[in-house]
């Protein structure tokens, strides 16, 4: 056996793959297939970004997080990035950048997120999923940097994208 399908889900598959060392060894990886998802950053003209408080069901509580979404078969990251943060935050974004992407839990899934930042934002139409609790705020980049650090905001997407933004733009 080499790649056995174990569980086919709405979102993810599971596979149970073997895999064979140098030595002439080998082992089977129980690995999650996972379309991957698009993170959006996005920041208003006073330097405010959009947080979502979402129920997570996995994690049983209110998170704080970035907008994000799934990719749709055959979407490019961008479309399901613009989707996406029209559907969840309510906002059009004309301007975009690209700041690269992430690979989430390496160790047992190939989900790959890929992250931007959206600006010059303009009113658009919340639509969300029947399972998707959440409400959008809008807070200071610092305000945010700081809930990160105090450990308020424990998402590792959002960590990862705060991240990336601070690099080229530091605010606090």
């Amino acid at each position: 056996m080499r790649n056995k399908l174990i569980h086919k889900g709405s979102l993810i598959d599971l596979h149970k793959e073997r895999v064979d060392f140098p030595n002439g060894g080998h082992t089977y990886f129980d690995i999650v297939k996972h379309p991957g998802g698009a993170v959006i950053a996005a920041i208003n003209e006073k330097d405010e970004v959009c947080l979502l408080k979402q129920w997570r069901h996995a994690v049983g509580r209110f998170i704080w997080e970035f907008p994000a979404g799934c990719l749709e078969p055959n979407e490019p990251p961008l479309e399901t990035a613009r989707r996406e943060l029209e559907e969840e935050a309510g906002v059009k974004a004309h301007r975009w950048r690209d700041l690269g992407k992430i690979v989430c839990s390496p160790g047992f899934s190939n989900e790959v997120l890929y992250l931007f930042e959206a600006r010059d934002l303009a009113d658009g139409q919340v639509n969300l999923d029947d399972a998707e609790q959440l409400d959008a705020h809008w807070l200071p980049l610092k305000t945010v940097k700081a809930m990160c650090l105090n450990g308020e905001i424990d998402d590792a997407k959002t960590l990862a994208l705060l991240l990336r933004l601070e690099s080229d733009h530091p605010f606090l």
